[in-house]
């Protein structure tokens, strides 16, 4: 795929390789509506309604949370499906702490839903800490699904979304060329 607006630069993590959003845009086309409808949550399209929205459908919504994803894993890890621990953080010292992934989740997010821990047992067969960061770096498809459903369930697991740090790397040209990427031919 021919990636424009996508590849502008975040932060000082330079820009996403051809691979990890080719891998974005193809979770994207498949992912279920569910993840993108409107919830009664306030979550990461109430947080950045200001930057990227107002929502126009679903495919918008969908649209906007590749755009996020794209952002918060550069933020989070330069996109680096195996970064581990962030030894900056001095709460990173068990299992369910540890960081892991694109997007540097730990296994206590969890606790933010039900739905989280059935889709991390129902992938991986175990909600271990352990397990939890093994999956997160090795099987890219859940760690997107799993990104977008905590991102709909809480901004608060996410410093870079919460604080909207993120926010001045959101692109309304990047969420224009995922719609269009994420379009049948």
């Amino acid at each position: 795929m021919a990636f424009q607006a996508m590849k502008d630069a975040v932060l000082n993590r330079g820009v996403p390789p051809d691979s990890f959003l080719n891998q974005l845009v193809a979770w994207g086309r498949t992912a279920p509506d569910e993840i993108f409808a409107a919830n009664s949550n306030t979550d990461i399209y109430s947080n950045i309604v200001g930057v990227l929205g107002p929502w126009q459908n679903i495919s918008h919504r969908r649209a906007a949370m590749l755009e996020v994803m794209r952002v918060l894993a550069g933020f989070e890890s330069s996109w680096d499906w195996n970064a581990g621990v962030d030894t900056t953080n001095p709460t990173s010292v068990t299992r369910d702490t540890i960081e892991a992934g694109a997007w540097q989740v730990s296994a206590n997010s969890m606790a933010f839903g039900q739905e989280l821990k059935e889709l991390v047992l129902g992938k991986v067969g175990s909600v271990d800490g352990n397990d939890f960061q093994q999956a997160m770096k090795q099987d890219h498809q859940l760690a997107m699904e799993y990104i977008a459903r905590l991102l709909r369930r809480t901004v608060d697991h996410n410093g870079p979304a919460k604080r909207h740090e993120i926010d001045p790397w959101l692109r309304k040209e990047s969420v224009s060329e995922f719609q269009v990427l994420l379009s049948p031919p």
